[in-house]
């Protein structure tokens, strides 16, 4: 008993020195001049908030392996969402076929407490192998996009971490 408490107690010790804490600022320009971002069975201006707050949360999670004085600042310029709109009878839905692959453009600043550590402007990703891949996890809001943005994230960004 006395080994686990022993190691209980240098976990709360280490822990702290692990933790990141970095913050994410994701900024958004008129969804009318995106490319794709058409409802389907919902109001523009609800739906469109539903985009905005989901990828902010996205990013903020991202954010959360960066260190604790790190700054990721997004400016999202395009965004052309898996699938495309479809007339259904009355109502609309959004199909999701292998030609309508997701897409995104924006800009980013990477920074920490002593300036810029990575900037780049007219960072365009798309994956055109979208359907190809495997689905992980539960059905989620917007999970192509999420997905292509932690491939991003995790190839760019983790390895300009001093």
């Amino acid at each position: 008993m006395n080994l686990v408490k022993k190691i209980a107690m240098l976990m709360c010790i280490a822990l702290p020195s692990v933790v990141c804490a970095g913050e994410a600022q994701v900024k958004w320009h008129d969804f009318n001049d995106y490319r794709d971002v058409r409802p389907s069975n919902q109001t523009k201006g609800s739906y469109h908030k539903q985009i905005a707050k989901s990828i902010d949360e996205h990013f903020a999670k991202l954010s959360e392996q960066l260190p604790k004085n790190y700054s990721l600042k997004i400016e999202v310029t395009d965004l052309d969402l898996a699938g495309d709109v479809r007339y259904g009878g009355v109502n609309e839905i959004r199909v999701v076929k292998p030609i309508h692959f997701p897409r995104i453009e924006f800009n980013y600043v990477l920074s920490d407490e002593s300036g810029v550590v990575a900037q780049e402007d007219n960072v365009s990703l798309k994956d055109m192998g979208f359907m190809d891949k495997i689905k992980m996890g539960r059905d989620e809001a917007f999970y192509y996009e999420k997905r292509l943005l932690t491939e991003w994230f995790g190839e760019q960004i983790l390895p300009r971490i001093k």
